[in-house]
């Protein structure tokens, strides 16, 4: 993936495809999280597969994208639906042309959110201790902040923001109890992955929300902090 879904930290993608290249590898990258949040351009990666998807940039849901390098080599795919020939053979069916058309209008409005990021971390690190940034800070999407607070289990926190949409990992492994696999490949104790919360920020989020959750945050870290016989 050209940047991972729940710690943010963004791949040297281009690297690996003139890597891969040099070996005559094919490479795809799923650029799905990236899009929409960092400069992208499908030809600067060097690679010759990429896969987008609208919803992850306010676009409609159930639309994306497969960019296919056309020479040097040219890609070839087995088509997903046979039947009437459509999209060069490779897609047969009436194209959701609205879809399309909101994927575009999304990727043309796409916008960042570094400020608003950089404002909750630095709220929440002043003056709480035990934080952990996850992942590296300068490679990273521009709306992710994923921390650990030791001492403390991310569900427990997840339950006192009871107003805050916050995650103790990927959406995609919501239902599995085990520390996050991410977390750990980063070197991460148990006790640690589980002390970890992620916040996503988006382009209707506000300084005065952000200022909200900082404070709401640290009130919650040092009442459970105070509780803990630990």
């Amino acid at each position: 993936m050209t940047a991972n879904n729940e710690i943010g930290v963004l791949q040297p993608v281009a690297e690996l495809g003139q890597l891969a290249r040099r070996h005559g590898v094919l490479l795809h990258t799923d650029a799905t999280q990236a899009i929409g949040k960092v400069p992208f351009n499908a030809a600067d990666l060097d690679v010759d597969l990429v896969s987008l998807s609208a919803h992850k940039f306010y676009g409609p849901k159930g639309v994306g994208a497969l960019c296919l390098r056309r020479r040097r080599p040219k890609i070839a795919i087995d088509p997903v639906i046979n039947g009437g020939g459509h999209e060069r053979g490779l897609r047969s069916g009436t194209l959701n042309v609205p879809a399309i058309v909101g994927f575009g209008r999304a990727a043309e409005e796409a916008d960042r959110t570094h400020a608003l990021r950089d404002r909750l971390w630095a709220g929440l690190s002043d003056g709480l201790d035990g934080l952990r940034i996850n992942g590296s800070m300068e490679r990273r999407l521009p709306h992710n902040l994923n921390v650990s607070v030791s001492g403390l289990d991310g569900e427990t926190l997840l339950v006192g923001l009871d107003d805050v949409a916050v995650s103790s990992g990927s959406a995609c492994t919501s239902e599995n109890p085990e520390p996050s696999h991410v977390l750990s490949a980063l070197g991460l104790s148990d006790q640690l992955s589980r002390a970890s919360i992620r916040f996503g920020l988006g382009r209707w989020n506000t300084p005065d929300e952000v200022d909200y959750v900082v404070e709401k945050v640290r009130r919650l870290v040092v009442r459970l902090r105070d509780m803990s016989p630990v």
